[in-house]
């Protein structure tokens, strides 16, 4: 299982595309989006475990 910081870094990277992306192509920006909501809810069962 990947560490929470690994996975807070993984989710402010997709983040950072994702809005890059936003004026550009809006249907891969949406992904990405949902790719760091994904790792949102993954960090976010990882703190409730601690």
């Amino acid at each position: 299982m990947a560490s929470e910081q690994a996975l807070q870094k993984k989710y402010e990277k997709l983040m950072a595309e994702a809005h890059k992306l936003m004026s550009k192509d809006r249907k891969k920006s949406d992904a990405k989006m949902a790719e760091a909501e994904a790792i949102m809810d993954e960090l976010v069962k990882l703190k409730n475990r601690a």
